[in-house]
């Protein structure tokens, strides 16, 4: 990840502001480092930014916003479920046209090989 998309995710409060050395360099603590490794997970999951900058936001409010975060992240695994299974179908999809392709050749083949 590039230092441009870390200060981005953390100007749009996708990551919790990073603790700084004294000259004011940010310096990535283990706890920003797992931010980090969740918001990469989320995002090549295809979950929404607003999603996670409102999760974060809500995080950092406490406890009290547990039930609100873990409604966010149901909605996006269902969100993520549907488009699993909108994958699937098309994966089904071109593997059946994949699958006509073959058997096509190898009738083709056993014609030209003079076999039947």
């Amino acid at each position: 990840m590039t230092a441009d998309t870390l200060r981005y995710y953390e100007r749009i409060g996708l990551i919790p502001p990073v603790p700084r050395t004294g000259g004011g360099i940010r310096d990535y603590d283990e706890e920003s480092c797992r931010w980090i490794e969740l918001m990469k997970c989320m995002r090549s999951a295809g979950v929404q930014i607003d999603a996670l900058i409102e999760y974060v936001a809500l995080f950092r409010q406490g406890e009290g916003t547990m039930e609100q975060r873990k409604a966010i992240l149901v909605e996006q695994r269902d969100q993520m479920v549907a488009r699993m299974e909108e994958m699937q179908c098309s994966l089904d999809r071109l593997n059946k046209k994949i699958e006509g392709y073959e058997s096509g050749l190898l009738r083709r083949e056993r014609e030209l090989g003079g076999t039947r």
